[in-house]
């Protein structure tokens, strides 16, 4: 078997994998595929790799609460379709009337569908972010997991729901050592999965004597070992991504110890406001806002760029619980920046659900076309020296933010998108307002410096996937280019012509 996907040899923010270089790009479904009976991941999967989908994540055991919000989300099955890694044996029954967990019994149905799923990606390539564990965060939620005492038949210790990631507790951090084990054990064959620690690790939670965000870190550092010796002793070794604990009060996400303390290989950030990186603070956006904070996502994905780990954009859910086409704009435009600013991108598809495995009619034609066409334009570069160019542009026309990147003087893009703000956006910082402008046709001329050389450049439209007819245009400082009518974006392509 090839070796599992690693970071390229000769680019340190890109990915290889079976011997090519790999962006991570997607629209996934909400992580619960194996988890939820009656998900027909075989079509989820198959739309996926037609769709140019290279990852997908995974969450091995959490299972989140139903709420108004994406209640059809595949990780918040019905009790009875609740498949979990542990037998159901009792006796007496679980907080969802079930019976109760034995967490010493792997359950053979979550194993036989977790290995099919995982064979089912591997042979369409896409790669599979398997997440071990979860932040709680409440009591409702803690209620559904099978470790939380109520659940299971193991004696394990009554906690609150912020000591689950922490070492506090011997006999739960014994069980979670054990779950660990067990996944990475059973995965290890797979050349096509990454693991991540914990989705969304947090500390300093209100209340008295919460774990902090150092203990929390602990709490991950010793995963992260605990993998690393589990595979010295398997065929493969697998990239580990994760992020360090953000705190609850102060709210703070930082990225400072992901970056360079903690042992990730990969960088996972949801995008969220107080993001912080060295002393900076980088507003990504509000939660379900339909914000679209275009400028400030750049801005931390280019800040970010020397430090020598990929950074993913994982789970952006700035409008993804809108099942419409402004939304779907908005993650179109956040996914263009954030690839051409030298990361990687996972938006949540919310039209996805159990009985619509491949979403609607209306987000293929639109956000998942869109990532097809986003997926297949990136990988047409050499990706092993592509960067962002953040020298190319220097002017654009108003309410217009740039993005350039590429392989200097060759092959390269630039990304023009309207960065103004919809109407429909809630909660924007500063006192800031939605324009009624937003998406109206843009003109005018974008100032490049480019080198003294000829290119043929053509206009690429990131809603078809069409290119327009070449033009040559002549390079030098400030050379201006005329721009076709545009809603929204628009990329150019630029090419070196040959002598």
């Amino acid at each position: 078997m090839p070796s599992p996907i690693h970071i390229h040899p000769e680019n340190p923010k890109l990915f290889e994998f079976r011997g090519k270089p790999l962006v991570l790009v997607t629209a996934t479904e909400h992580y619960g595929a194996v988890m939820n009976r009656p998900f027909n991941f075989e079509k989820y999967l198959a739309d996926a790799a037609e769709k140019g989908i290279t990852l997908t994540r995974l969450f091995m055991l959490f299972r989140e609460l139903q709420t108004p919000i994406n209640p059809y989300s595949t990780c918040k099955p019905e009790t009875p379709d609740y498949i979990a890694p542990f037998a159901r044996t009792g006796p007496g029954r679980a907080l969802d009337h079930e019976l109760k967990f034995d967490l010493d019994r792997p359950n053979p149905e979550f194993y036989a569908r977790l290995h099919r799923f995982l064979t089912l990606a591997s042979e369409y390539g896409i790669i599979v972010e398997v997440v071990l564990f979860s932040n709680s965060y409440s009591p409702e939620v803690w209620s559904l997991n099978p470790l939380n005492t109520k659940n299971n038949v193991n004696d394990v210790e009554e906690i609150e729901w912020p000591d689950y990631l922490s070492q506090r507790h011997a006999k739960l951090f014994a069980h979670q050592l054990a779950h660990l084990t067990k996944i990475v054990t059973e995965t290890n064959r797979y050349d096509n999965v990454i693991y991540e620690i914990c989705n969304e690790p947090g500390g300093n939670a209100p209340g008295d004597n919460r774990p902090s965000c150092d203990e929390v870190n602990k709490w991950l550092t010793t995963m992260i070992s605990t993998i690393h010796q589990i595979e010295t002793d398997l065929p493969n070794q697998h990239l580990i991504a994760g992020q360090e604990a953000f705190s609850y009060v102060p709210w703070e996400q930082s990225s400072d110890h992901s970056f360079q303390t903690l042992g990730y290989d990969i960088v996972n950030m949801h995008p969220l406001p107080e993001t912080t990186y060295n002393g900076r603070s980088y507003n990504l956006g509000q939660f379900m806002s339909k914000q679209l904070a275009l400028r400030a996502l750049q801005e931390y994905c280019l800040a970010t760029y020397d430090e020598p780990k990929p950074l993913n954009q994982d789970e952006d859910n700035i409008a993804s619980q809108y099942k419409d086409v402004e939304a779907w704009t908005i993650h179109r435009k956040r996914a263009w920046v954030t690839l051409l600013s030298g990361a990687h991108y996972d938006y949540i598809d919310f039209s996805i659900t159990i009985y619509s495995e491949t979403g609607t009619a209306q987000s293929q034609q639109a956000i998942r076309g869109w990532m097809k066409h986003l997926s297949t334009f990136i990988h047409s570069f050499d990706l092993e020296r592509a960067r962002p160019l953040t020298a190319v542009i220097e002017q654009t026309p108003p309410f217009v933010l740039g993005a350039a990147f590429g392989v200097p003087n060759e092959d390269f893009c630039v990304y023009l998108a309207d960065e103004r703000e919809l109407p429909a956006a809630r909660d924007l910082p500063d006192g800031q307002e939605g324009n009624p402008e937003a998406g109206f046709p843009i003109t005018g001329t974008v100032v490049l410096n480019l080198p003294e050389t000829t290119y043929q450049a053509s206009c690429f439209d990131p809603k078809s996937g069409l290119y327009s007819p070449a033009t040559t245009i002549h390079g030098g400082q400030r050379t201006r280019v005329t721009l076709p009518s545009f809603v929204h974006d628009i990329a150019i392509r630029f090419r070196r012509a040959l002598a």
